[in-house]
């Protein structure tokens, strides 16, 4: 297995499960009011978003530092939306400061916006609002990654993003009802 396929499967198995998270961040959301998740998650918010969003950090550099894939000009405004959040979530998780959430969150919001047309865009079902190559990138259409049949690069990004926004509507909502 050469380096790239063994990322990619890394990378496109931890999609899954972070899809499989989002799924019970839903379910913990919509159907449970004081569950045992939803204070694990509530409780430890900074700390399971900083990891997914430097996971999703380490992959976007692992790509297009180590395996040499150019970063299209949609995949440059994923990474606007993603960076800061390591470092803004990292200071917070440090001081203890959940009130960082309500700005990451707007940047999760705007990254998943992108990522998504992005998804859409690389499956043929959006259109391409000229996006194409620009003379300093890839067309944003050009899929590197498509595993399991439905996981591109995009994906894995808006994964990520829906990951955070979860996490921070699990913590609100459990906050809301201690009060």
């Amino acid at each position: 297995m050469s380096l790239t396929e063994a990322v990619n499967l890394t990378f496109s198995v931890l999609t899954v499960v972070g899809q499989i998270i989002i799924a019970l961040n839903l379910a913990a959301i919509l159907f449970l009011k004081k569950s045992g998740y939803a204070r694990l998650v509530a409780e430890r918010v900074l700390f399971f978003s900083f990891i997914v969003a430097l996971t999703a950090m380490t992959g976007s550099l692992i790509y297009s530092d180590v395996i040499g894939y150019e970063p299209c000009k949609l995949c440059w405004f994923q990474r606007i939306f993603m960076y800061p959040q390591v470092f803004l979530l990292a200071l917070a998780l440090w001081k203890k400061d959940k009130n960082i959430i309500d700005y990451t969150a707007l940047l999760s919001i705007f990254g998943a916006i992108i990522a998504g047309y992005h998804y859409l865009l690389q499956l043929g079902i959006a259109p391409d609002l000229s996006c194409g190559a620009v003379g300093y990138s890839v067309s944003c259409a050009q899929r590197f990654v498509m595993n399991f049949g439905y996981i591109t690069l995009p994906l894995m990004a808006f994964t990520a993003f829906l990951m955070i926004l979860t996490f921070f509507f699990i913590e609100k909502k459990y906050r809301k009802n201690q009060e």
